[in-house]
């Protein structure tokens, strides 16, 4: 019989076409036809780029995006994009017809002023790769970074390099590369201003006060070239620090931290007004806006997992606004109908024009938080007591309506922003692209928060969804929030399933399992059929500390008395794997992180919450919601920790897949009913292109993603094909093969479902169960 299971047991409209006619009625009827079969014209093909490529959105027709990039640590000059327009011209935003363009070398600019020391080299700009050193004059304390390399981005990696005497109330705030300043006082209330060496522009403040904390006002300022742009992975934890500020310091499901610059205290009746502004443009590409939908889509599901009141408005702009959800609709406090608002955003929304009007954007967000307060009435009180974010995501720079600062202006107004009051209002203005967004306009919108960013220009759309995947990092919360994947483009294997773990006897031999708790491990019941002395098994959990994990010891493990592998062997059926389900409880708690967290369990108030489902939801609302379809999506995890992919069969399909064990003569000759084999616990796989698990897979999660979070449906537990080969060409890879000519591949797993009762038994007082159906 061939198992899989750990050992012991083996495991454009044409004119009419006018035949013959009089010369004069063919006259008459020109104009008529000549009407239907025009065109509109089509944009020039002689356009290149020297060094690097181009990519058209809709061909050569008007409207059509041409988008031009280069190798990294180039830029495309003198633009980045151009717009196929009506009249089939290729423009750019105040440019004139561009039809050449070149991949030039991203410089990152030199130092202007370094006091107190010496810099070395002097040159008028730097090459990428190319450094920077500096030195202090005896007396001074060299702060920052004593050499800094110029990054393919165009900026300096590092920090700014400062000689401090410690003269001073606040610490020298130092003179960034590529700028000037003015003032040399820093004690309590004295100002230091900051201007851009030429041609380059100034994100951040450009005066900034010392203040009795010692601590200067305002963001360090950045002089950086129009070309250049920031890494998502520089993007993502400068968000994130400054949202786990603005939603941590009171909830209990984060770490607090005594380094965060500001402290903004949501109160448990206090209230956050997240506001998302699209821009949908004729600008921005099909693709691009649908990665803007997801982004925010992520930023929403993120912010719900946080324990404050949350109310989102969502608008989408271009020539003119267009409100999706307003802030005052009951909706806006509804995770599941803000999704599908932003699930069902439309791109090239006619309402809406075209070109970019970021100022009637802004004074569209004025108007709603008008309205709100207007709600309010004379609880002026109750109305302050809102915290607003504002999320801008674009492609580029306005092309009319005026400067946005207005209209910041008029939110500043209406929100009573004054020193004291700054923390309750944050701009986060994302600009997406390169040469073409105004990094002027941005750093005009985004706030200026004490050592924080709020202006950012990343390369493209992928680097903006990369940056929304890592913010608000899943390690700092410390309660076991379940089913968060780190699933973005730099997260280890780990990361991406935290959940998973190995259980590993004194042998050799290994099987998984994964997190459902922070002390509890959901595996199969086989891997433990010979009641080996439990102090012989460790349970390896992830640990950011080490790239092996943690050993663990158990403490307890529960196999059902109903398991019996040979229950069957009388009726020819040689091994028969039913209620093959164990939990191990560990010896101590895991601690929570980015690499160890609980999977959700389905009917769970924890699943129930990642869900988003009403609190009066049943066991049986989580399966129709997660199973009831003829194919279902899933996925487990490999010996060499990578994520296969597999479909179950349920209902219509579930039948087709169960032939197969009735056609294994091999492993069952004398098998008349499949269901005495295969009964209703099991979900079944096998098919198509899916991936049958290994040897020594056994017991880990079959789990499937919802709403951007996992949730384990079932347990690997058996299969008629092995695919994994004894040898392999390295010992960290796993060689699978399909199956060969008359060998048949179909893999079967526990349902959660179907076991409840046990699971409930068991796990009564570690998690809260739902009812298991509107009779229970």
């Amino acid at each position: 019989m061939t198992l899989f299971p750990l050992p012991p047991i083996s495991q454009p409209v044409p004119a009419p076409k006018v035949e013959t006619m009089g010369f004069l009625l063919a006259l008459l009827l020109l104009p008529l036809y000549a009407g239907l079969s025009v065109t509109a014209p089509s944009c020039s093909r002689n356009v290149r780029i020297v060094g690097g490529n181009f990519t058209l959105s809709h061909g050569w027709t008007p409207g059509s995006l041409l988008t031009y990039t280069c190798p990294p640590g180039k830029y495309p000059y003198p633009v980045s994009s151009q717009l196929c327009n009506s009249n089939g011209q290729w423009k750019s935003p105040g440019t004139s017809v561009v039809t050449r363009v070149i991949c030039k070398p991203m410089r990152c600019p030199a130092p202007v002023a370094f006091e107190n020391g010496a810099y070395s080299p002097r040159l008028g700009s730097h090459p990428v790769g190319g450094n920077v050193s500096f030195e202090c004059e005896d007396g001074y304390i060299l702060r920052g970074s004593p050499v800094r390399r110029c990054r393919p981005n165009g900026m300096w990696d590092g920090e700014t390099a400062i000689c401090d005497s410690g003269a001073g109330h606040c610490p020298n705030p130092g003179i960034p590369i590529g700028s000037v300043r003015t003032g040399n006082r820093f004690s309590v209330g004295d100002r230091v201003k900051y201007r851009c060496s030429e041609k380059l522009i100034m994100i951040g403040s450009e005066e900034r006060e010392c203040q009795a904390n010692r601590v200067w006002s305002g963001t360090e300022p950045i002089c950086r070239s129009s070309y250049s742009y920031d890494f998502p992975e520089d993007v993502a934890p400068v968000l994130d620090t400054s949202f786990s500020q603005l939603l941590g310091a009171t909830n209990p499901l984060m770490q607090k931290s005594e380094n965060f610059g500001r402290r903004i205290l949501i109160q448990r009746s206090g209230h956050l007004n997240l506001y998302l502004l699209l821009d949908s443009s004729q600008s921005v590409s099909t693709e691009d806006f649908a990665i803007f939908k997801e982004s925010a889509q992520l930023m929403v599901d993120r912010i719900f997992s946080f324990d404050v009141n949350v109310s989102v408005g969502i608008v989408i702009f271009a020539k003119s606004p267009k409100v999706i959800l307003s802030v005052t609709h009951k909706d806006s406090r509804d995770e599941m109908e803000i999704a599908k608002k932003l699930e069902d955003l439309k791109y090239g929304d006619p309402d809406i024009g075209t070109g970019t009007n970021i100022n009637k954007a802004m004074m569209q967000i004025y108007e709603m938080m008008n309205n709100e307060m207007a709600i309010f009435g004379g609880r002026q009180k109750d109305w302050e007591k809102i915290r607003h974010v504002i999320i801008l995501l674009t492609d580029g720079k306005s092309n009319m309506g005026g400067s946005p600062t207005e209209a910041v202006k008029k939110i500043k107004e209406v929100l009573n922003i004054r020193q004291e009051r700054t923390d309750y209002l944050d701009i986060y203005a994302i600009g997406v692209g390169k040469l073409d967004v105004d990094w002027k306009e941005l750093n005009e919108l985004g706030s200026k928060k004490d050592g924080e960013r709020h202006a950012f220009i990343l390369p493209d759309s992928k680097a903006l969804l990369q940056v929304f995947e890592n913010m608000l990092d899943i390690s700092k919360f410390v309660d076991t929030v379940c089913g968060v994947g780190n699933m973005s483009t730099n997260a280890s294997a780990q990361e991406r399933t935290p959940w998973h773990v190995i259980i590993k006897p004194s042998s050799t031999d290994t099987c998984r399992g994964a997190l459902i708790s922070d002390q509890w491990v959901l595996t199969a019941a086989h891997c433990f059929h010979k009641k080996n002395n439990i102090d012989l098994w460790r349970v390896i959990v992830g640990d950011p500390k080490s790239k092996r994990g943690r050993e663990m010891q158990i403490e307890q493990w529960f196999i059902p008395e109903e398991f019996d592998v040979y229950a069957k062997k009388q009726q020819g059926i040689e091994e028969f794997y039913g209620n093959d389900i164990a939990l191990l409880k560990l010896t101590e708690k895991v601690k929570m992180s980015s690499h160890a967290r609980p999977i959700c369990l389905p009917c769970t108030v924890g699943a129930n919450l990642a869900l988003r489902r009403s609190p009066a939801s049943t066991c049986s609302d989580h399966e129709n919601i997660l199973l009831k379809k003829n194919e279902i999506p899933a996925h487990f995890v490999s010996l060499d920790d990578e994520i296969m992919d597999i479909v179950l069969k349920e209902e219509n399909e579930r039948t087709i897949c169960l032939q197969a064990v009735s056609q294994a003569k091999e492993v069952f000759p004398n098998l008349t009913d499949v269901k005495e084999v295969v009964t209703d616990q099991f979900l079944c796989s096998g098919t198509g292109n899916d991936a049958s698990p290994c040897k020594g897979e056994s017991g880990g999660a079959i789990f499937l993603q919802n709403r951007y979070r996992y949730f384990q449906v079932g347990l690997v537990s058996w299969g008629l094909y092995n695919p994994c080969s004894k040898k392999a060409a390295a010992p960290t890879k796993v060689n699978r093969h399909p199956p060969s000519a008359g060998k048949i591949a179909r893999d079967f797993h526990i349902s959660v479902f179907r076991l409840q009762p046990w699971l409930r038994q068991h796990l009564k007082n570690v998690l809260r169960f739902l009812p298991l159906g509107p009779a229970s």
